[in-house]
C-alpha cells in the first residue's frame, strides 16, 4: 500500500492564499516548527543517511532542529510561511550552533560507525563557515506536500533581502544536489564538498550581498 497524495491548486486554494503571509516565531511554537521541519526534511538524503530508521529520525531530528537552529528564536529570525507549510531558521552573523548539546544527542542516538561519521561531518561544516560576519542558515524547509509551489523561495527572498539591506554575506550547507541547484538560483556559489565515510555530498555555499 502506497500512501502518495499529489498537492493541486485547485485542492489546495484556500492554504495556498494564506501561506504566501511569511512571519517570524518565538520559543512558544518550538513544538510545531519542529515537528514542521522535520517533516521537510523527511526525505532529505543527508538527514535520512545519518538516520535511517524512521523512529529514530524523528527521535533525533526534532530536537536536532532546536539546539542547532533555535537561538533564531531569540533573534526574531525564525520564520514560518503559512500555517508551517514552510520553516527557516536564520542565525545573526555572530551567533552559532553550541555543538556540545548537538553531540550529546547524537551520542545518545546514535552508535559507532554513524555516531562518528555525523559529527565529522559537523566538524567540516563548522570548517566552511566564513571568518567575516555572516548571516547563517541552519535549516529551511518546506512541508513535501507542498513543494514546487514557491514557498521554498519565498522564504529564501525573504531572508536574504535583510542580508542585502544590511550588505553582509549569507552562508548554508546544502544537503543534495537539488537543494545546491536551489541556491544556486538565489546567488549561491559552492565552496567545496563535504563527505564522511558513505555520505551523500553536502555542499558549503556562500552568497555575497547585492
Amino acid at each position: 500500500m502506497t500512501a502518495i497524495f499529489t498537492a493541486t491548486p485547485s485542492s489546495f486554494t484556500a492554504l495556498a492564499c494564506d501561506a504566501l503571509t511569511i512571519r517570524s516565531v518565538t520559543r512558544s511554537d518550538k513544538d510545531r516548527f519542529e515537528a514542521a521541519m522535520t517533516l521537510a526534511f523527511s526525505a532529505d538524503p543527508a538527514a535520512r543517511w545519518a538516520w535511517p530508521d524512521p523512529l529514530q529520525f524523528i527521535n533525533t531530528f526534532m530536537p536536532l532542529v532546536t539546539l542547532f537552529g533555535g537561538k533564531a528564536f531569540h533573534h526574531g529570525s525564525a520564520y514560518i510561511i503559512g500555517d508551517f507549510v514552510g520553516v527557516a531558521q536564520w542565525l545573526p552573523p555572530g551567533v552559532l550552533p553550541d555543538d556540545g548539546p548537538i553531540a550529546v544527542l547524537f551520542q545518545r542516538n546514535m552508535s559507532e560507525p554513524k555516531l562518528g561519521e555525523v559529527l565529522c561531518l559537523f566538524e567540516q561544516m563548522a570548517s566552511f563557515h566564513p571568518h567575516e560576519p555572516h548571516w547563517y542558515i541552519p535549516l529551511i524547509g518546506v512541508d513535501p506536500a507542498f513543494h514546487g509551489w514557491g514557498y521554498g523561495s519565498q522564504l529564501m527572498r525573504h531572508g536574504l533581502a535583510v542580508c542585502d539591506r544590511d550588505q553582509q554575506p549569507a552562508y548554508l550547507e546544502a544537503t543534495s544536489p537539488a537543494n545546491r541547484r536551489f541556491y544556486e538560483r538565489h546567488g549561491f556559489r559552492v565552496l567545496g564538498e563535504i563527505r564522511s565515510g558513505d555520505s551523500p555530498p553536502m555542499y558549503p555555499m556562500l552568497r555575497e550581498p547585492r
